[in-house]
């Protein structure tokens, strides 16, 4: 099991429709398991591109 290292979690908001309906949406964050010094760890894309350089 890869460890989380990530503190991201979901945005929440509403979806409108032209008749302004509000229908609950989530957005969850793009978590990809990478391993680093031989150990495997959750993070985000943006995380990983800011260690690789």
């Amino acid at each position: 099991m890869a460890k989380k290292v990530t503190t991201k979690k979901p945005l929440s908001g509403n979806k409108r429709s032209h008749a302004l309906n509000a229908t609950k949406t989530k957005q969850k964050p793009n978590i990809q398991k990478k391993t680093i010094n031989g150990t495997k760890v959750r993070i985000s894309t943006r995380e990983a591109r800011t260690i690789e350089k």
